[in-house]
């Protein structure tokens, strides 16, 4: 016969419930059977409780950033004073050199004219194809560059990832977008851009007929390097003259 335990069991054991972590720490409020909460010891704080709040203050603040809300459980939304509605442009030119060296600088250009009857609040540009990033801005992967930005448009760039505006635009008029870049990985690749009305907001914007003010350029980067030369009077390497 194998041994047999001395010490008696505990006539409760079976029958008393398994109390949850947030029953067992101390001072947690919890719903009695007829709805009122009872509290233990007040002067210590409940674990599951300030958890939960410090997530719910977590996504609170990240809605906040974004604008959907105005403060933390609800309020104004702050983007209520974004564009809506639908405006038309004409990406008037897409200047891209297709054959391109590496460490020779090229320039990209993207001209957008407001071919509709109202002002556009604040013509947003999306370039995609600098570097080889598959992910979004949360991956721990942060890829490659394919080109490195030497220059974009002037003070234009935004909390964006690879977005840049150009401000307000009025009916008929253009803006001219130019990144000069140069080119760091030889190969096939494809830069792609697309146009917007404004960074937030249910605006849309639209080409004549309709379609979407978007496109690619694709670009062959030959892996010979371009020839440089050091200017004699401004020390300045020269590349591809």
């Amino acid at each position: 016969m194998g041994a047999v335990s001395s010490f008696p069991r505990r006539p409760d054991a079976v029958l008393a419930p398994r109390r949850s972590v947030c029953e067992r720490a101390p001072g947690c409020q919890r719903a009695g059977g007829d709805g009122a909460p009872t509290a233990g010891d007040a002067a210590a704080p409940c674990y599951v409780g300030a958890a939960l709040r410090r997530v719910t203050a977590n996504l609170c603040a990240c809605a906040a950033a974004t604008g959907l809300l105005g403060a933390c459980g609800g309020g104004e939304r702050r983007d209520a004073d974004a564009p809506d509605g639908t405006y038309e442009v004409a990406v008037e030119r897409r200047s891209f050199p297709s054959e391109q060296r590496l460490a020779q600088q090229a320039t990209l250009v993207l001209a957008v004219r407001n071919t509709g009857d109202e002002a556009i609040p604040n013509l947003a540009v999306s370039v995609h194809g600098f570097s080889d990033r598959a992910g979004g801005p949360r991956d721990a992967d942060f890829g490659r560059d394919l080109w490195i930005v030497d220059d974009g448009p002037g003070a234009a760039a935004t909390a964006f990832e690879d977005t840049w505006t150009a401000g307000r635009l009025a009916p008929g008029r253009s803006a001219t977008l130019r990144w000069r870049v140069t080119p760091v990985v030889a190969g096939t690749h494809t830069v792609r851009y697309e146009v917007a009305p404004a960074l937030t907001g249910a605006a849309r914007v639209q080409v004549a007929g309709g379609g979407r003010p978007a496109g690619a350029l694709r670009v062959r980067v030959s892996g010979r390097p371009a020839p440089a030369r050091v200017d004699p009077d401004t020390g300045e390497v020269r590349r591809g003259e």
